[in-house]
């Protein structure tokens, strides 16, 4: 029995309580009870929480049996939400009175233990009677215990801490929070006599081994307790029955509503998941409207406290039917019994997904079950490939960050604020966390400069908090360290919101606005928050103040930030199944495969397996990380689009995307406009650009990646907002001045002005810089420099598949097509934070593609080819239309040289213009001869020196011109090329009698200024060559041409195919019952009233229509009649005047049917 070693009344508590024990508690409580530091990895609702807290309980009871529960703090537990401190604490009170009761049955003087929350939360009174009266279990959050050990009073109450419970410890390893959990909990051991015992709660993750480190630092590896994550599910991927587009339309969001709504009635209670706040307003929103405004509510970070704890509470206590929720609810708050849960859109994690998921069902033996709502074609992929990956067991890799260096420096003020301490022991104290196993001297000397010196040294001692006593190696705070660390402390970004308060005498928090969206805003404007339609009254000092709109029509609000990237291990799920998708035997995606492996519907898995065959027919390829595919194509101004198709993830895309285009910009002199997303790149190439597609491969080499990208982040705005956020962590900029906190403009005003004084370079003068801008050598600037390579992008990820690519590992394609691939629509409609560089979205180039709506295997079928006839036409059309001498001489001017043959017709013009000695015929000794205008005499001499004019003709000084050769065969190049349409530089070498060579040159000299292209135009074999406006001509009529093959008929037209086809027209009209018994199969499943089928509906579609043939049918069983579906308002159909009908009237609406077809007719829709 794994509780013999506890007391009897936690036994018989237990026993009471609950059957049995979970595997989690059977083998985590021997783990903890041997006194070792333990982490416990299970899926959610396995009983973690009860493992780690009873034995601390049953350490508690027995004190308190004995009478010596002292009025101090044991048990310290830190979870990373607010809300789950507030919900375990309210938890814990039902287990410590019901074990208090039974103590008292035989110990009457057994003393209370109490558990209190201290979170941001946390009303002052609560605050300072927790100070006065320490409670045995403290229930807090990072932020809280990073202010508690901080304070001068509550440290006092933490400094017997014997056991510190961590809670969901894998969503604070990730990140910058964990690095300021990770040195609180040193802190805390400094403080402690004992070394606390750490006890990990934790959703298995990959590598469990590093986050049992995590969790202990530096002492001996603790006791891992790995249920494992591998649980049933039910899991299923919906699709609305309207083909999926590019985005989510009004029409797919109308047949997700309905079903969302099918799927709430059809269970208890009902957990919906968005990405966003914005959506999760909308969605409640439009869920009201159909299920009512008492059943629905929404829960997010933006929510004040008092909205979020009672839609919590209600959620409950059942009297919600759904919640719309983002990741606020998505960690182990109890929320009560829970039967489904929606997640609209994918997660863009697994272990999201799987968090997520397992809030339903989270009683112990209940199966969760979750239906994962795909939005658009390329989130149908994600869906599937994210159901099937869970399925077998995959598990996101948790990367630690290293050592951040703007966390060490706001912890070491706090902890010297509180006391004063030698140097090495603070070093050694700091190189326990985890986090800082490996923290250089040189690093932690640079950080207590700063923190003791300032920022810079023409700020003076600005953000200095300590004194440093260099001879004894003693560190002492300054004056105001101690205020500073807990105001402007923790380690969660600051964010540029705007409260919301009522205009009553309360001033209550409703919520927070996002900056912009609050700016914008004017007195009058009505918009939506918490199911709520609220009213601007005014906008001052960093709040809204609004008042009760009473449910007039409102806005949703926005809210900007940056989208969490589509993990890497999801990317290669993703990349797998578009490979056995579009394998050439169709095995790994056959539609009976992914309805079994991906939880598809049959419509699902139909539009999967088609949106993968279209892009197979388009491109011949269907890109992945091992096949990457560079597709370039023209858009409606001219310019060129170019999409590099690589599912790495929206971190290796980001850096690809920022190192290319600045690898571009420095190639070609010209800012890029380019964005990146889980799925590829887009870089809008201008008019001037023409080069080789192949020649993009090797832009950006592995070795100079992390050079490259360090420029390029000090481009783009990735870079001002991080330091922003690096010295608010650092304390060098104050959150809070003087009691009241600091509006987000003047903190990023005060960010620039320390940027200014520490790097200078930044924010100088960009005409005046040449070359890469050094980056100074500065602490927080390396680690915002580290936070963008790292933290926004994946540069290890990023020099990883460039590698891959040098040593051939990856396969890339090039491919010039007439327009974009179906895997290019949804990233060339990509969302503003996809941008990587500052134009807004109704600049974008990218705008100014035309894309399909729908999917066609023949309208895409081979991309790269162009129409012969667009091509012909455009050759007819380029070539020079001259109707009298001017416009003769005019043509002469622009191509620069005529082969006499090729202007035969123009002969009289000719002589006309000879004979005013405007033009001439210059002879090369190869006995070719060519029409030039008097003008260009020396560009033809600059060509064939040996050649003769004849006549001889004297150029004008005012227009004489100096040509070198190759100039003058360039110019005769492009004049011949605007004429002509695709051609070879064998063919351009014999017109113009010139050495293929020389051609050659002319060409790529072309190129780089962007007037052709080359490539494979006419199909035929060979290298071929085209100006760049007639190409960008043939590729429209291209287009034009394919889209003529699918236009629109006329009304006209339409309606007389209707009548034909409802057999209305004379000449179509059914004969005899045969035909009859055919009408009504055509008619099957339409309802009209009753008396109309005989009196209107068959006489008009049935030649001298007979009665007794429909009862003839009717008798020998043929056709049916009656109703496929009850009423929408079935309750008034069924009663007429209060009573019930007793017969059918000829207004009740009925279908005819043939007998054979109602199984299929009576269906579920």
């Amino acid at each position: 029995m794994p509780l013999q070693r506890t007391h009897p009344l936690i036994r018989r508590w237990f026993e009471e309580k609950f059957c049995e024990p979970t595997e989690t508690q059977r083998r985590g409580w021997p783990a903890i009870q041997s006194g070792r530091d333990t982490l416990i990895a299970a899926p959610t609702g396995s009983g973690k929480t009860l493992t780690a807290f009873l034995m601390a309980i049953d350490r508690l009871l027995r004190l308190a049996l004995d009478g010596r529960l002292q009025e101090r703090t044991y048990v310290v537990y830190v979870s990373p939400l607010r809300a789950l401190s507030n919900d375990i604490q309210r938890n814990l009170q039902g287990p410590l009175a019901e074990i208090l009761t039974l103590a008292r049955t035989t110990a009457p003087d057994c003393l209370e233990i109490r558990a209190m929350v201290r979170t941001g939360d946390t009303p002052a009174r609560e605050r300072q009677q927790m100070l006065r009266r320490p409670p045995h279990i403290l229930v807090t959050a990072p932020e809280s215990l990073y202010l508690l050990l901080t304070g001068k009073r509550s440290r006092e109450m933490l400094g017997l801490t014997e056991t510190v419970i961590v809670d969901e410890i894998h969503a604070v390893a990730r990140d910058k929070r964990g690095s300021h959990l990770a040195l609180s909990l040193e802190r805390l051991q400094a403080l402690c006599a004992g070394r606390p015992t750490r006890i990990g709660l934790s959703a298995t993750q990959k590598p469990l081994e590093e986050l049992a480190q995590f969790l202990v630092g530096a002492a001996p590896a603790p006791n891992v307790v790995d249920i494992g994550h591998m649980r049933d599910l039910d899991l299923a991927v919906e699709v609305p029955q309207l083909p999926l587009q590019t985005v989510c339309m009004h029409e797919h969001w109308a047949e997700i509503y309905e079903r969302l709504v099918q799927l709430i009635d059809e269970h208890r209670s009902t957990l919906i998941f968005v990405n966003t706040r914005k959506l999760a307003e909308r969605v409640t929103h439009q869920l009201s409207q159909r299920l009512g405004e008492d059943k629905v509510l929404s829960h997010h970070g933006s929510l004040s406290h008092r909205s979020r704890q009672r839609t919590e509470q209600r959620l409950k206590d059942g009297t919600l039917r759904a919640v719309v929720a983002t990741a606020s609810l998505e960690l182990g708050i109890d929320i009560g019994h829970i039967d489904l849960v929606c997640q609209m859109g994918t997660p863009r994690s697994i272990a999201t997904f799987l968090q997520r998921v397992g809030r339903a069902g989270h009683s112990l033996g209940c199966v969760p079950k979750g239906r994962l709502f795909a939005l658009s074609r390329d989130d149908l992929m994600e869906c599937a490939a994210l159901v099937r990956a869970v399925r077998e067991g995959r598990l996101d890799r948790i990367d630690i960050p290293r050592a951040p260096l703007d966390i060490l420096a706001q912890q070491i003020v706090a902890a010297v604020a509180c006391e004063d301490w030698d140097e090495e022991t603070l070093y050694e104290m700091c190189r326990r966390a985890y986090p800082y196993r490996h923290l250089s001297r040189s690093d932690f000397e640079e950080v207590l400069h700063l923190v003791s010196e300032g920022i810079a040294p023409d700020r003076g001692r600005w953000g200095a908090y300590l004194q440093r006593d260099r001879v004894q190696r003693r560190l002492h705070a300054r004056k105001g360290a101690r205020l500073t660390a807990i105001t402007c402390g923790g380690a969660i970004p600051e964010i540029a919101d705007y409260r919301v308060v009522t205009d009553d005498e309360n001033r209550t928090v409703v919520g927070t606005l996002d900056e912009d969206f609050a700016v914008e805003s004017n007195a009058g404007d009505i918009f939506l928050l918490g199911n709520t339609s609220w009213r601007v009254k005014h906008i001052r000092g960093g709040e809204v103040v609004v008042q009760d709109a009473h449910g007039a029509p409102p806005t949703i609000p926005f809210w900007r930030g940056e989208a969490p990237g589509r993990t890497y291990e999801l990317s290669t799920e993703v990349a797998r199944l578009r490979e056995e998708v579009g394998s050439e035997d169709a095995e790994g995606g056959s539609i009976e495969r992914l309805i079994e492996n991906c939880r598809l519907s049959r419509h699902g898995a139909q539009q999967l397996i088609q949106y993968v065959d279209v892009q197979m027919a388009a491109t011949a390829m269907v890109p992945t990380q091992k096949k990457i595919l560079y597709e370039r194509f023209f858009d409606e101004s001219g310019g060129m689009q170019l999409v590099v198709h690589a599912p790495f993830g929206t971190r290796i895309n980001r850096a690809w995307g920022l190192a290319m285009r600045k690898r571009f910009c420095r190639s070609f002199d010209f800012e890029l406009q380019a964005s990146a997303d889980d799925n590829g790149i887009v870089l809008s190439l201008g008019a001037q650009h023409s080069f080789p597609l192949e020649q993009m491969f090797k832009l950006v080499p592995s070795k100079l990646a992390r050079d490259t990208l360090v420029q390029a982040f000090l481009a783009v705005p990735f870079f001002t907002t991080r330091w922003r956020w690096n010295v608010t962590r650092a304390l060098q900029l104050r959150r809070a001045q003087k009691g009241k906190r600091v509006p987000p403009h003047l903190q990023r005003m005060r960010a620039d002005d320390l940027l200014s004084a520490v790097f200078p370079a930044q924010t100088a003068c960009q005409e005046n810089v040449t070359g890469d801008i050094e980056v100074p050598d500065h602490p927080i600037i390396r680690q915002t420099m580290e936070d963008c390579l790292n933290e926004a992008a994946d540069l290890e990820g990023l020099v990883q598949v460039l590698e891959d690519i040098e040593s051939a590992k990856i396969e890339l394609v090039a491919l010039d097509t007439r327009e974009p691939s179906p895997f290019a629509h949804e990233l060339l409609n990509a969302n503003p934070y996809s941008f990587l560089d500052d134009a807004p979205l109704e600049e974008r180039r990218a705008r100014a593609v035309t894309m399909r709506r729908t999917l066609s295997i023949e309208a895409m079928r081979d991309l790269g080819r162009l129409d012969p006839a667009a091509i012909e036409q455009v050759r007819a059309d380029a070539w020079p239309w001259v109707r009298d001498a001017d416009e003769l001489h005019d043509v002469l001017l622009s191509v620069g040289v005529l082969p006499v043959g090729e202007g035969e017709s123009w002969t009289p013009y000719f002589t006309e213009l000879r004979a005013t000695g405007r033009v001439t015929t210059i002879e090369i000794p190869r006995g070719q001869q060519f029409w030039l205008a008097t003008e260009r005499a020396p560009l033809a001499g600059a060509v064939w020196p040996e050649g003769r004019c004849k006549p001889d003709v004297s150029v004008p000084p005012g227009v004489k011109q100096d040509w070198t050769r190759q100039e003058a065969i360039a110019f005769l190049v492009r004049g011949r090329m605007e004429c002509i349409g695709p051609t070879t530089a064998g063919r351009l070498a014999r017109d113009l009698a010139l050495a293929e060579s020389d051609i050659e040159i002319a060409l790529i000299t072309l190129e780089n200024q962007g007037s052709v292209l080359r490539g494979r135009f006419t199909g035929d074999a060979g290298e071929e060559w085209c100006d760049r406006r007639l190409l960008a001509r043939i590729h429209r009529l291209t287009l034009d041409g394919l889209r003529r093959q699918i236009a629109p008929v006329p009304v006209e037209q339409f309606l007389r195919f209707l009548s034909r086809h409802q057999h209305l027209h004379p000449q179509s009209k059914a004969h005899d019952r045969a035909g009859l018994l055919a009408i009504i199969e055509q008619l099957e499943g339409f309802e009209a009233p009753a008396g109309h089928w005989e009196k209107f509906l068959l006489p008009a579609r049935v030649d001298s229509y007979d009665s007794g043939w429909l009862d003839s049918l009717t008798f020998f069983g043929q056709v049916a009649w009656g109703r496929l579906r009850p009423p929408a308002t079935f309750a008034e159909a069924k009663v007429s005047n209060g009573k019930p009908m007793k017969a059918l009237t000829r207004s009740t609406p009925i279908t005819l049917m043939l007998h054979d077809h109602i199984g299929w007719l009576l269906l579920p829709e």
